[in-house]
């Protein structure tokens, strides 16, 4: 299958090299040369414009596939915008990024093309392992796509079709409030360990709980290694714990519908608490867990 792919950031490489390793064509644009180069490099057919990258996918025939790997919010507005007068009714785009679902809506109700919107998940480690792609749009379109999203997701188990437009972003907002409220819990415990009675090796007591503890998961493997790496007392690591807009989403959407979700909103105000004062160490945790899965920046006490 070819598939034209705009955006060659972290995650974006991540989608060309997995669909290139799964013997897809990637027709691939990004605004940074050095990004189109090194993928041209790994086999993807290099565009010097999206004008250019739709050209390659006509020239190859059939209808244009392409995933958009582009920040939430105004890239993805001009990417479309780019892409408005180059798409048919038998097009399909995915918006691979985190958008607000709302917005997904109001691009696919736009959109001349079928709109897919892609929640992902995975981070980094989805190089090696496949991420979580929680898909919303029309269903022919989402079909016509599944040997992209095998490649790129984990397998087939790892991509489902939600529903329809916004419904894949829609599950990717709530995923993220359950994250922050995983990690909330997961640094609650470990502070009360940390400022309890005893001096404890919480890399120790993270490793144990890994092995077939009701609790172990992969954001405690990376608790694991927080403590591996900076020690039980997370070294220099800050209190101050960077995102929030995907939680705020979803404590907003939880209000909207009367949902209550205390334990996503107090790990939101944890969050935002943390610009204002220093010192929490379940902040710090968080702060950490947020490099572990995300290769988010870890502000460092000066």
């Amino acid at each position: 299958m070819h598939l034209g792919l705009i955006g060659l950031g972290r995650m974006g490489r991540i989608v060309a090299d997995r669909c290139l390793d799964a013997g897809h064509d990637v027709v691939a644009f990004d605004v940074d040369e050095e990004a189109v180069a090194a993928a041209a490099d790994a086999g993807a057919t290099p565009a010097d414009s999206v004008a250019d990258l739709v050209a390659k996918l006509e020239d190859a025939g059939g209808p244009k596939h392409i995933w958009l790997m582009v920040p939430a919010g105004d890239a993805v507005d001009a990417a479309l915008a780019d892409l408005d007068s180059r798409l048919t009714d038998e097009d399909v785009v995915v918006d691979g990024g985190n958008s607000y679902f709302k917005d997904s809506i109001r691009r696919a109700e736009s959109c001349p093309a079928a709109y897919l919107d892609c929640g992902t998940s995975g981070g980094p480690a989805g190089a090696d392992l496949g991420f979580s792609l929680m898909i919303g749009g029309p269903e022919w379109a989402y079909a016509a796509l599944e040997p992209v999203f095998d490649a790129v997701a984990t397998g087939p188990d790892g991509h489902a079709h939600m529903g329809p437009s916004g419904s894949g972003h829609y599950v990717k907002m709530v995923h993220n409030g359950v994250e922050y409220a995983l990690m909330q819990a997961y640094g609650e415990g470990f502070e009360l360990l940390s400022e309890g009675r005893y001096d404890l090796d919480l890399e120790a007591v993270a490793r144990v709980w890994n092995n077939g503890a009701v609790i172990r998961s992969w954001l405690l493997e990376l608790c694991e290694e927080a403590f591996g790496e900076e020690g039980s007392d997370l070294g220099d690591v800050a209190d101050r714990i960077e995102g929030g807009s995907t939680g705020t989403w979803t404590v907003t959407e939880g209000l909207e519908q009367e949902v209550p979700v205390p334990l996503i909103y107090t790990a939101l105000a944890e969050r935002f608490g943390s610009r204002a004062d220093d010192g929490r160490f379940s902040r710090r945790l968080a702060s950490r867990l947020r490099y572990g899965f995300g290769r988010h920046d870890v502000p460092r006490r000066e």
